[in-house]
């Protein structure tokens, strides 16, 4: 058990087909805890609707129940928006008065309103807002996090941060990502920067992976069809890698004492050679 002893911070969990999720599981199956956080109405959360506090209050109960279910009772889950630096702050200071420290983090949040019912709006017709909302939430988040960990002096020395990406950051695919595709490429531009900038602070590591189409996920069921799984699962050589090859991957580059960093690893079959 490689991770045992250790505690890991988990973004991303929607439900129990969320990618977030299989690694969570095999964190804990390799020893280690878990800190699991999602969207849920906090004292920082100001001037919400009543239907907008309603919506985020059906979606923690439901991320609660889906962790206790699939988890357990030992994974802690937390509220956490990651937009807001003041829930950020608060979230770190209360991990220090728990003497919780971090030894890796998952980035998994992402978030597209360009993308409406497997529709993709034209990147020529996103609004500058729908573009600053998209690059907020899906990559300048993990600034954000990685500094408030930092800063609340959490974040143990040798950490591992990993974020998952897709390989539209680097190429058009054969179904539409354009806005998100932007925010990919550059969430993996934070990756590599950050893995240089906390590898000489304290030894942190910072990866990210691109990782197969994957339809299970709510995130996924959002942009893609079964023809789309089906194309990546032909093209690939060795077909769509599965949630657990992710977790397997996400797990070995959480592991202690090893020196990958800043590096854009690819578990998906090989479809990233493919022309």
């Amino acid at each position: 058990m490689i991770l045992t002893n250790k505690t890991f911070l988990i973004t991303g969990i929607a439900d129990e087909h969320s990618l977030a999720m299989y690694v969570a599981k095999a964190i804990i199956a390799e020893g280690g805890k878990v800190i699991c956080t999602g969207l849920g109405v906090s004292p920082f959360h100001k001037d919400l609707s009543e239907r907008a506090k309603a919506y985020l209050s059906a979606t923690f109960a439901d991320f609660k129940d889906s962790i206790k279910t699939h988890l357990g009772s030992e994974a802690s889950v937390e509220i956490l928006d990651v937009t807001l630096d003041k829930n950020l702050e608060f979230f770190g200071k209360n991990l220090l008065k728990n003497n919780i420290n971090i030894d890796g983090v998952l980035h998994a949040v992402a978030m597209d309103k360009t993308i409406r019912n497997k529709k993709v709006k034209p990147l020529l017709e996103v609004s500058f807002d729908e573009f600053c909302g998209t690059m907020d939430v899906s990559a300048f988040s993990l600034i954000r996090l990685a500094n408030s960990l930092f800063k609340s002096k959490v974040l143990n020395a040798g950490a591992s941060i990993c974020a998952l990406s897709y390989i539209a950051a680097e190429k058009v695919t054969f179904h539409p990502y354009r806005n998100m595709s932007i925010a990919k490429a550059a969430l993996e531009r934070i990756v590599i920067e950050l893995a240089d900038e906390m590898g000489r602070r304290n030894g942190t590591r910072v990866n990210a992976i691109r990782f197969s189409t994957y339809l299970g996920s709510k995130a996924g069921a959002a942009t893609l069809t079964e023809e789309d799984v089906s194309t990546s699962d032909r093209i690939s050589p060795l077909g769509n890698a599965t949630p657990i090859d992710l977790a397997n991957e996400v797990v070995h580059l959480f592991r202690p004492d090893s020196r990958i960093t800043g590096e854009i690893r690819h578990v998906d079959g090989g479809y990233h050679i493919m022309g």
